[in-house]
């Protein structure tokens, strides 16, 4: 297959391609390859960095990191410029890679370094890829989690969780998931669940090793139950303990 250009066309393009070329190499030659060739004394000066400060030497890794970046983009730009001029010297420029139709004059006079018309470029498309440790974490607390089982209420990966929020995390009631949480008490994930109890009368009825005798533990399970017209304290027994935990 040929393309349907003229001569003029396709030397402009090789042209625009040497051209970037030689900028390229000729940046990359009078900045000493951004700086890599020069070691960390001689970049900061210092006859010895012992005595720097250890910001001083996070700064220039930093530098350093940036500038290895910066070479690799320039190189990356190098190599699809060479590959470019290689098609053109084999005569597969300007020709898909992918569907091997001809890509339009417009698109590689925007990028003659163009190997892929615009539908088949693969830099086109985003990563929908995800790392591997949030399909292991998600759902939350993942394969440990036992809510969406409706035959189990056993103790589980988020229960453990909660015991161990219990005792406190760098978060604070500002930072919480949500909205209403005013208090360190609320924070903790379903922390308006029953703890040990099923039903909240249970958290403060308490019997004897035979189940006869019944007394009440007026702690605060036991004044939030009563606040919440849920009882009545005159049909209580005369044994009580108050308990305000």
């Amino acid at each position: 297959m040929t393309l349907n250009w003229t001569d003029d066309r396709l030397h402009s393009l090789r042209r625009r391609l040497i051209e970037d070329k030689n900028e390229i190499e000729r940046k990359i030659h009078a900045n000493s390859h951004f700086g890599l060739e020069n070691s960390h004394r001689e970049s900061t000066g210092d006859l010895s960095s012992n005595d720097n400060h250890p910001a001083d030497a996070g700064t220039e890794m930093f530098e350093r990191g940036k500038d290895i970046a910066l070479l690799e983009n320039e190189a990356f730009r190098l190599d699809r410029i060479d590959a470019a001029l290689r098609r053109m010297d084999t005569g597969e420029y300007g020709i898909c890679a992918a569907c091997g139709r001809f890509i339009p004059f417009e698109r590689l006079e925007a990028m003659p370094t163009a190997a892929y018309c615009v539908e088949h470029e693969p830099r086109q498309r985003e990563n929908e890829g995800r790392p591997a440790e949030e399909g292991f974490l998600q759902p939350p607390f993942g394969r440990t989690s036992m809510d969406d089982q409706q035959d189990q209420n056993g103790f589980d990966g988020e229960d453990a969780w909660q015991i161990v929020e219990s005792w406190g995390t760098s978060n604070s009631p500002a930072m919480a998931e949500g909205n209403n949480v005013d208090d360190y008490d609320s924070m903790a994930i379903e922390s308006d669940e029953n703890d040990g109890f099923v039903e909240p009368i249970e958290s403060f009825l308490a019997t004897d090793i035979t189940g006869r005798d019944i007394s009440i533990v007026r702690n605060r399970a036991y004044h939030h139950y009563l606040a919440d017209g849920e009882g009545e304290a005159l049909l209580e027994p005369d044994e009580q303990v108050d308990d305000w935990r």
